[in-house]
């Protein structure tokens, strides 16, 4: 209503006044968290753009947000309620950083996308039965596929906003203040733009694991096993991504993937002086370690305590950036629709090779059929000045094993 709209508003200019009140730490807002108190009343201002003090709280952004009245105004709720599939705080996260809800789709999609490149030529290829999601049914079983995809979905959504912020998409974000490398040559300065994962990961870990952290689960039942579960691949998925641009490096993490970019400075090009920054390197190297991680998982059961443990002893316990699953695998050979399996039948399989795209492994001892296809392609290609390709069209009868 109006009435309220007005209320909200004198609120949010009383809130914006406060920035500069005294008494305040010198890190400003940036040192209270993004919600907290300061002498006594609660927080309701705008965040500061790139604050490295963001989630540094006890309890949970979801399920106390601070509040934000100008997204009520413009009515952030009925956007947010539409969307299918949140829970309710991760609602409420939507609620509060609308501008950000685009980026988590942009991750998810670069998390399919490249679920469905690493699995190309395994007998489950990310593809599911079910029409209503991308994984479907195969996310309610417990095992390494489950495992993987929330893994790289979390860091899909790493990936997503940690650009965004360097984009200047964000409001509450900017660029990455990392530290300089120690290895960097002393002549060239460190400075730029960089992907800010430490936002993105913060982030990410908020949003991601809100679901999760809202059930209340039985100690030691096997819903909280998978709950767990889900908690530890996701955050598995985030340090993959992040420990690339050097966030978690007090945890033991090295520059594995991100690549140092630099601009060139100097008369006609003569690059005399550098200017350097860390940007995430390209989402394949994470799928790449991650499919690494799905073939060493480690199986895990629910103890009487509530914990995750191994299954076979013999084995290491599995760190924070490995993947755990607590259900076998489905061979995936049949069509199932309580699995989500669509089966291998009608797909592509390798005569020669003896892997998993092998026409033995794939269809799974069923045999297959062989039939010749038209495949064409261009060849013969020249360069003409200037300046264009003129190519011919080759004809190729191949054997292809189905």
């Amino acid at each position: 209503s109006p009435g309220k709209a007005s209320h909200l508003a004198e609120q949010w200019r009383e809130a914006a006044d406060m920035r500069n009140a005294p008494g305040l730490p010198e890190r400003g807002w940036a040192g209270l968290g993004w919600w907290g108190e300061v002498s006594g009343a609660s927080r309701t201002g705008p965040l500061p753009p790139d604050s490295l003090g963001c989630f540094s709280h006890r309890r949970s952004l979801a399920m106390n947000p601070i509040q934000r009245p100008e997204m009520y105004i413009i009515g952030a709720q009925p956007v947010c309620s539409q969307l299918p599939g949140l829970s309710p705080g991760q609602r409420k996260l939507c609620q509060l950083y609308q501008e950000h809800m685009v980026f988590i789709g942009e991750g998810a999609r670069s998390a399919i996308k490249e679920c469905q490149y690493q699995f190309r030529q395994r007998r489950w290829n990310c593809s599911t039965v079910d029409n209503t999601s991308v994984f479907g049914r195969v996310m309610k079983i417990g095992s390494r596929e489950t495992a993987f995809t929330y893994a790289v979905s979390a860091a899909g959504v790493v990936n997503a906003i940690s650009r965004a912020c360097r984009e200047g998409e964000l409001s509450s974000c900017g660029c990455s203040r990392t530290a300089r490398p120690k290895d960097l040559p002393r002549d060239w300065l460190w400075g730029g733009c960089g992907d800010n994962v430490e936002y993105g990961y913060r982030f990410a870990k908020e949003f991601v694991d809100a679901k999760e952290r809202e059930k209340n689960y039985v100690r030691g039942s096997e819903e909280q096993a998978r709950m767990l579960m889900n908690l530890q691949n996701n955050e598995a998925g985030r340090r993959v991504r992040a420990l690339g641009a050097g966030y978690l490096l007090s945890l033991g993490a090295v520059y594995k993937l991100a690549d140092v970019a630099c601009k060139c400075h100097g008369v006609s090009g003569s690059c005399s002086l550098k200017t350097c920054w860390l940007q995430l390197a390209d989402f394949r190297k994470v799928g790449d370690l991650l499919k690494e991680k799905y073939d060493s998982a480690a199986a895990m059961r629910i103890s009487r305590k509530g914990k995750l443990e191994l299954v076979n002893t013999r084995f290491n316990m599995p760190t924070q950036e490995d993947l755990v699953y607590v259900d076998p695998s489905p061979d995936y050979c049949l069509r199932n629709e309580t699995t989500g399996s669509l089966g291998t039948q009608g797909r592509l399989c390798n005569k020669t090779s003896e892997g998993m795209d092998g026409c033995e492994l794939m269809c799974c001892g069923r045999g297959y059929d062989q039939f010749k296809s038209v495949q064409v392609e261009r060849c013969h290609c020249k360069f003409h000045w200037c300046c264009y390709v003129k190519c011919k069209k080759c004809t190729e009868i191949v054997d292809q094993y189905v």
